[in-house]
């Protein structure tokens, strides 16, 4: 059965899709920009970007009854491969500790809201 996923800790979805869904024990987690849940705001640069979307991402994984320690993969989308470096000194602060997810990333012509990152997760759920 999938159960669908939704906390007022990241920002709702934007269209006709879920924050994210569950079933199984598995957690898929839509990607998520950097908005704040709170104000709808985006901050400035790559690397306050990166951490808002991580937030966003820990918060529904966490309504879910998950978290980070339990993320399989992520693909992490960027609008320039040249904030590659910067992107992944923040994700590697946010999953320190825990095995490395899998990863993809790649680079977009362009997100929503025209973001500088995006990025989504499959998650195991106790």
């Amino acid at each position: 059965m999938k159960i669908r996923i939704e906390t007022s800790k990241a920002p709702a979805a934007i269209g006709p899709y879920s924050q994210g869904t569950a079933g199984n024990k598995l957690v898929f987690v839509s990607g998520q920009l950097p908005t704040d849940p709170l104000t709808g705001a985006m901050p400035e640069g790559i690397e306050k970007q990166t951490e808002q979307s991580l937030k966003n991402l820990k918060n529904i994984l966490e309504s879910a009854g998950s978290g980070l320690d339990n993320v399989y993969k992520t693909t992490v989308f960027l609008s320039d491969m040249n904030n590659f470096a910067a992107m992944n000194a923040v994700y590697e602060a946010f999953f320190k500790g825990s095995v490395f997810p899998a990863r993809s990333t790649v680079e977009v012509s362009r997100l929503p809201k025209d973001a500088l990152v995006e990025i989504e997760a499959i998650a195991w759920s106790e």
